[in-house]
């Protein structure tokens, strides 16, 4: 593999199958899994003067336990409005507001939740899966472009191998966190 164009193609096919696979990991991540954590509460807005903000810009977000969420907000008055939020957000969490902070206790999961959770996971994987593909197809019409631009086809077909290769080391990597996921969520 001499051509430079080639190598440019190829570093670019790992570099974007790697922000999926992070992708992949944060989607993951929002995913209940019966531990409380943070991340959970990222898709919450609050209106904050007016505006629609994150819930992170107007409170501080922990978990003091496996099943608690605790929001402690930088201003109390916006208490009612970080309880609307969560509440809003139809995530099907049940905030408790105790005047200065805010409490979501995260209720046991069900075995017919868990196997609702573990079908979003593999719903996650297959969008996952699907860009890992779509990153392949682009690749190798870049490498076709090359070719019809002078690339030898001896070396057109060792980039077509190696992004196939890449390829398939992705959608292992993505099958491994498909299965801790769903391993985490079948837990009880």
């Amino acid at each position: 593999m001499s051509d430079p164009r080639l190598k440019s193609v190829l570093d670019g096919v790992k570099e974007t199958m790697d922000k999926a696979i992070d992708h992949a990991a944060m989607e993951f991540s929002k995913i209940r899994a019966g531990k409380a954590h943070p991340s959970m509460l990222d898709s919450v807005k609050v209106e904050y003067y007016g505006e629609l903000v994150p819930l992170s810009q107007v409170a501080n977000v922990n978990t003091p336990d496996a099943k608690t969420i605790a929001i402690q907000p930088w201003e109390k008055s916006t208490l009612q409005a970080i309880e609307k939020g969560i509440i809003i957000s139809n995530l099907g969490f049940n905030p408790s507001n105790d005047g200065s902070m805010i409490r979501v206790t995260l209720p046991p999961l069900t075995e017919e939740r868990r196997k609702e959770i573990v079908k979003k996971v593999r719903v996650e994987a297959e969008a996952a899966k699907v860009t890992v593909r779509n990153i392949r197809k682009e690749a190798n019409e870049g490498i076709k472009r090359l070719q019809k631009d002078g690339l030898p086809e001896d070396e057109a077909k060792v980039g077509e191998t190696s992004v196939q290769k890449t390829t398939d080391a992705y959608i292992k990597k993505i099958d491994e966190l498909t299965a801790a996921k769903e391993a985490e969520v079948m837990h009880v």
